[in-house]
């Protein structure tokens, strides 16, 4: 018979603790600890991707003075608002477990099994590439996936009820933007449970199950809940601290460094791109890059490995560096391209022939 799936049901936690348990999960299955399916719910919380940078992303004001918390996932992606709302899950899993290591084809799959568990609750669910979950075209779930060594995390969420004004204000969207127009076409842009059902909307025991059962078919796994190990749990109680702390949430924060400073924002087929380029005019050299944005990466410490590659650089060399880079690493950053990097931070760096850069430390 085979090993048994665990079942975790962790409950309504702070961001810090859940981006904490992530972690945990991730390392134990690195090291041989059951595939596991976790079902997490947080308190008002902003979630910025590990390569973005909280500043650029979230109003900040806002959300302290509304007591929502700030942090940062282990995962890519775009900034999130999160709260008892959503329903998320995870699974933690040998990288064998999907016959591929495509991660559109695996978005597809893991995909393919929310829709059927949502679906056997008579939601109307199918599968929008490249990783997103809708009822007639308003999306109800969004998903994404990072592999890390022999482990594989993929989550996602399903939307119970949401706020998308609140949403809206979490994120870093100019003020004059967001009209009541704006409001209202992200509206049309999202559903919920509770819009589907109203008054009958199916409860979160009653989701996770039906989750459950199209896991456990669609993967061929048993579950049984389970709970953390004594390592585990160990390692909870001091990544929970770490993750709590500035030092974490605000490490990929971009300074205002050097010469002349610019930057560019394009939104390619493989996610929302930003670049920072701080520049030697006089010298003709790159100082320093800083690249986020909400795309998917791995392995995740590519981008700084690719900014410490265009560091203190000719202009001329960048081309051939950032080529260099690329053709020299196995790394998958679905549909981006090294050719998209390339161009938001050649834009960035044309930006600075304009007097719409800016100067600092002359």
């Amino acid at each position: 018979m085979s090993r048994p799936w665990r079942l975790l049901d962790t409950g309504v936690r702070p961001a810090s603790e859940n981006m904490a348990l992530d972690r945990v999960l991730l390392e134990s299955c690195q090291v041989g600890a059951p595939n596991t399916l976790r079902f997490l719910r947080f308190e008002p919380s902003a979630l910025i991707g590990f390569h973005q940078s909280a500043s650029q992303e979230l109003d900040l004001d806002f959300c302290r003075s509304e007591g929502i918390a700030i942090s940062r996932r282990i995962t890519g992606g775009g900034a999130l608002y999160c709260d008892q709302g959503q329903i998320g899950w995870e699974l933690f899993v040998d990288r064998r477990t999907f016959a591929t290591v495509d991660m559109m084809e695996i978005a597809r799959e893991a995909c393919g099994m929310a829709v059927r568990g949502l679906q056997s609750l008579g939601v109307q669910a199918a599968f929008r590439p490249r990783n997103d979950i809708e009822v007639h075209g308003r999306k109800i779930g969004g998903t994404g996936g990072a592999f890390d060594g022999e482990a594989l995390l993929y989550q996602g969420t399903v939307l119970i009820d949401f706020d998308v004004e609140r949403m809206l204000r979490v994120l870093r969207i100019p003020r004059e933007k967001l009209s009541d127009k704006a409001i209202a076409s992200a509206r049309e842009r999202i559903t919920t449970l509770r819009a589907l059902f109203a008054d009958d909307t199916p409860t979160v025991p009653a989701v996770q199950a039906a989750l459950v059962e199209s896991f456990a078919e669609g993967l061929g796994a048993r579950f049984e809940v389970g709970d953390l190990s004594a390592a585990e749990r160990g390692l909870y109680e001091a990544y929970k601290v770490e993750m709590a702390s500035d030092d974490w949430v605000f490490e990929t924060d971009r300074p205002r460094i050097e010469v002349a400073t610019a930057s560019a924002l394009r939104k390619t087929p493989g996610g929302l791109v930003r670049v920072m380029a701080t520049v030697d005019t006089m010298r003709g050299r790159l100082k320093q890059v800083f690249i986020t944005g909400d795309f998917f990466i791995d392995p995740r410490r590519a981008i700084v490995d690719l900014e410490a590659a265009l560091r203190d650089l000719a202009l001329e060399r960048i081309d051939e560096t950032v080529e260099g880079f690329f053709a020299n690493r196995k790394v998958d950053m679905l549909l981006l391209t090294p050719d998209d990097l390339l161009g938001v931070l050649h834009e960035a760096i044309r930006a600075l022939e304009s007097e719409n850069h800016e100067r600092v430390g002359v």
